[in-house]
């Protein structure tokens, strides 16, 4: 069977060192065409896939010969406009998360790729962090009984930031924490533990940004389960990557997944046979009080994202990420920012 053909359009760190290594390592797939018009990452596609032919514009892409798949890795605001023109044209296409700036602009190429029949996935690659899938075992085991709480860190520590970078831009441009890292945080817990009937949320732009580089958000499930979430540029130390409390046990663990590392590092799921491979070092823990045991961790599996996605392009079967659950991600996302302007204003209130 003939590869599918893959359009990637842009060659920044998603499109560079997510997608591309991932797709090139899927049997099936082959990454035929990269948009962009920066000179430095054409020599970089053509050092690191000297298969791809290399474009300058979206536009150009549509003239080429047809793909058999469109991946959107270009900044957050261009994401809606460019799903819609892979639609128009009629190629399935993945979007990196967020799907859209807006859940309004996010639905609407939702219901068009429905429309026009046009199979459209989300790009939530840390549902298959090896973190994550661990728990789900756990939790599946019934090993840590009935969730009280949840909570989930994206923490770094950059105090200096870069004006120039397109995520330091204001949130309806497409910036900030809470909807780059705030995304793959919300979607987790929407995996895990269903529908929210609640929403708190403090957000602060700390190092003076039109974007937040601060941002914790509370969430209440319908099942009774509390999410405490947190995206954070500006956390000198960061907290546990994951703290979840539970009736019978907790479950603990401290660093964050190494897949992102391991692509940055240029490595690749078909020439690592460990891929996704926690070391002991990094394994997190089951605790009950002053008792802590050591929990093996699921291989993570980024791979798999692209591998579903094979599946659904050929064979008609689900995307890997329901497009849906992107845009309930962003109507959270939406309400987390109404919730904490509207403490703001009524903080204002008070003082005066």
């Amino acid at each position: 069977m003939a590869s599918l053909r893959v359009a990637l359009i842009g060659y920044g760190l998603a499109g560079r060192f997510f997608h591309a290594p991932l797709i090139a390592a899927t049997e099936g797939m082959a990454v035929a065409t990269v948009v962009t018009s920066d000179a430095d990452r054409r020599a970089q596609v053509e050092r690191e896939h000297p298969g791809a032919r290399v474009v300058a514009t979206a536009a150009e892409l549509w003239q080429r010969p047809a793909h058999d798949l469109v991946v959107v890795a270009s900044p957050n605001a261009t994401h809606a406009p460019l799903a819609l023109e892979a639609i128009a044209h009629g190629t399935a296409v993945v979007v990196d998360k967020p799907l859209a700036v807006s859940a309004a602009d996010a639905e609407a190429v939702v219901h068009r790729a429905e429309r026009a029949g046009v199979l459209l996935t989300v790009f939530q690659n840390r549902r298959w962090d090896s973190d994550h899938l661990t728990l789900m075992r756990l939790l599946s085991e019934g090993q840590i009984g009935e969730v009280l709480r949840y909570e989930s860190r994206f923490e770094r520590w950059r105090p200096t930031a870069d004006p120039a970078e397109w995520r330091s831009v204001a949130p309806e441009e497409g910036g900030g924490q809470l909807l780059d890292l705030g995304a793959h945080l919300v979607d987790q817990a929407i995996v895990l533990f269903g529908p929210v009937t609640h929403v708190y949320a403090e957000i602060a732009s700390v190092r003076g940004l039109a974007a937040d580089d601060d941002a914790f958000v509370a969430l209440r499930h319908a099942g009774g389960t509390i999410s405490h979430l947190r995206a954070s540029a500006v956390t000198a130390a960061p907290g546990p990557r994951l703290r979840v409390l539970g009736t019978k046990a907790a479950y603990v663990t401290i660093g964050l997944d190494s897949q992102e590392a391991e692509l940055r590092a240029g490595r690749r799921p078909d020439t690592e046979p460990a891929w996704g491979s926690e070391p002991k070092s990094a394994w997190g823990h089951l605790r009950t009080g002053e008792e802590a045991v050591v929990v093996p961790s699921e291989r993570g599996a980024w791979p798999r994202f692209y591998e579903l996605l094979g599946a659904a392009r050929r064979d008609g079967t689900p995307p890997p990420v329901d497009p849906h659950d992107a845009v309930q991600t962003l109507s959270i996302i939406e309400l987390a920012r109404h919730s904490a302007a509207t403490r703001q204003v009524l903080s204002t209130r008070t003082a005066a």
